[in-house]
């Protein structure tokens, strides 16, 4: 498990990290990527759509140029105070303070889940998974947006240390293992040469 995968380390690593988050988020995840992402969900406006460790905002901006009301959610108070800077006067977005691992919503409360940059945190990922699954309805939609696994030996090394970084096998052991049965791959780089993320949307039977 590496050093992030711990919730209160991340908590104090989003404290300072959030001064600088949105100068440095698009170095790694783009609004081209994001809005790429976003049409996998094929959403409609009145969809209710939770975004799980919704950070500053950057993916909650682009879920709500789809849907009229989008529900954030995060465990790092820091980052959600920037994200209320942005959104939280309009009424717009509705957020809470929480774990991926506990939601705090009833099941079936969402038509989408979404979460990007926030896996590679959770200490135990099937369990976070499970509870998206549990929160979405059936026919709904899970989205989730992490590290792809990289091919170098020594920077797999390094990633081990850090936080989780996973493959489409990994991927696909994870999601199983949560529930789900309907999913698949995608993976999603910036530019040549910068990190490379893997986007599994799953579908959550009828």
């Amino acid at each position: 498990m590496g050093v992030l995968e711990n919730k209160a380390r991340a908590r104090t690593f989003y404290k300072y990290l959030s001064k600088v988050y949105d100068q440095i988020n698009p170095f790694i995840w783009d609004e081209r990527m994001r809005d790429e992402a976003i049409a996998m969900l094929d959403l409609s406006p009145d969809d209710r759509v939770l975004d799980v460790g919704c950070g500053t905002g950057f993916a909650t901006e682009g879920l709500l140029e789809h849907v009229d009301t989008v529900y954030g959610l995060d465990q790092s108070p820091h980052q959600l105070s920037k994200a209320f800077e942005k959104f939280g006067k309009f009424g717009d977005v509705r957020y809470h303070l929480g774990d991926a691992e506990r939601l705090p919503f009833k099941d079936n409360s969402f038509d989408a889940v979404w979460s990007s940059g926030s896996i590679e945190y959770w200490p135990n990922p099937v369990d976070a998974l499970a509870e998206c699954r549990r929160l979405t309805k059936p026919g709904g939609k899970v989205l989730i947006v992490g590290p792809d696994y990289p091919n170098s030996t020594v920077f797999q090394k390094m990633a081990d240390a850090i936080m989780l970084f996973y493959d489409e096998e990994e991927a696909d052991r994870m999601f199983t293992e949560a529930g789900f049965e309907e999913f698949e791959h995608h993976i999603q780089q910036s530019r040549p040469g910068s990190p490379r993320a893997i986007t599994t949307i799953a579908t959550v039977p009828e």
